[in-house]
């Protein structure tokens, strides 16, 4: 097995959580689906699901995701959140152009495009469940200091830690190191803020 499905089953192993869901853990496949290569060989295939915006974090949460998450066979979910004021044309030519910088850069990989309006948490969640996803990848910004010094935080870090505590995949916060140091800080349901130098 690859390099990136070692680490997600280390993220997804720890002891206390157990899921009943078919997707992770509860029905023995472990999010993963085999299917037959195209010599012959058995891969695992799984559905990895990065939420996209305009935003920087969101977008290197979304080739960390091609790089770290997804295998050869494996399926790319972009998913776009349309508020009800956006233009619909923007918002999916965003996540379709997503979809080809993902497709030039890791062209063995199945991307899909979604742009869907409606509440973000609801929308992630139902999304999560009707596509069985295994992995879903959100990206995290740095929290503004003066929100740190009240602690207080922004919504986007409420979503971000709701959507980790309540989805059955496994999903993972991403925010990319800032300040000339290199790396990724990753948040999991067992980590918070682990370093991934990568």
């Amino acid at each position: 097995m690859e390099r990136s499905d070692s680490f997600l089953r280390q993220l997804s192993s720890k002891e206390g959580w157990k899921s009943a869901s078919k997707r992770w853990g509860g029905g023995g496949g472990g999010g993963w689906k085999q299917v037959e290569g195209m010599y012959g060989e058995m891969m695992m295939k799984k559905r990895v699901m990065v939420v996209v915006d305009q935003s920087s974090h969101s977008k290197h949460a979304m080739m960390w995701a091609l790089t770290h998450v997804t295998n050869k066979a494996d399926i790319l979910t972009l998913l776009h959140i349309v508020s009800s004021s956006s233009h619909s044309a923007s918002s999916s030519h965003l996540a379709s152009s997503l979809a080809a910088l993902c497709n030039a850069c890791k062209p063995q990989v199945e991307v899909e495009a979604l742009a869907i309006q409606g509440p973000k948490m609801e929308t992630v969640m139902s999304q999560v469940k009707k596509l069985e996803v295994s992995v879903l990848v959100l990206g995290q910004k740095h929290p503004s200091p003066f929100l740190n010094c009240l602690f207080v935080r922004s919504s986007a870090d409420e979503f971000v830690e709701k959507c980790i505590n309540n989805l059955e995949c496994l999903t993972i916060g991403v925010k990319k190191q800032s300040n000339g140091v290199s790396g990724y800080l990753i948040s999991t349901r067992w980590h918070k803020n682990f370093w991934l130098l990568a």
